[in-house]
């Protein structure tokens, strides 16, 4: 929490087709979820907080390639965007949960996605991510590990 600086355990799950009606454009949200669920190549996945899991904290796209993990599109809820977002790390805690994943699927940990051009400083000192030319980002085992590490203790 940004302003009480207390941290809330949190968990990850698949984005259900009922979780729809709340991450959708008219709530603020800038992608369109709905269609991204649609979509049979990728995984929906949504943070929440344990205590409070009816309220959507973030949501991520995946889609498992041959030899790494792509995160298509991540997005913060509305709340947790901008200089007065309520929490911080939720974007964090998905792309660690994608590095997780990748290691689960022995891919060494390895994530890659698109970054906006502005982002891409952000995201090499944020998240250890290379920049591989244009806007490709990749997570490398190293980093991953340091991702996982931080969000996911046990």
């Amino acid at each position: 929490n940004v302003k009480t600086g207390d941290s809330f355990a949190t968990a990850v799950s698949l984005l259900l087709k009922d979780d729809l009606k709340n991450a959708n454009k008219k709530n603020g949200w800038k992608f369109n979820w709905k269609d991204e669920w649609r979509l049979n190549d990728r995984e929906v996945y949504k943070l929440i907080i344990e205590s409070s899991p009816e309220i959507i904290q973030a949501v991520v796209s995946l889609r498992i390639e041959e030899n790494f993990v792509y995160m298509p599109l991540i997005e913060s809820a509305p709340f947790n965007r901008g200089k007065d977002k309520v929490y911080l790390g939720a974007p964090g805690n998905l792309v660690a949960f994608a590095c997780r994943l990748s290691f689960q699927r022995g891919f060494s940990g390895f994530v890659s996605f698109h970054a906006k051009t502005a982002l891409i400083d952000h995201y090499t000192k944020s998240l250890g991510a290379v920049h591989h030319g244009g806007q490709l980002m990749v997570i490398d085992s190293i980093a991953a590990g340091m991702l996982v590490e931080k969000y996911f203790k046990s």
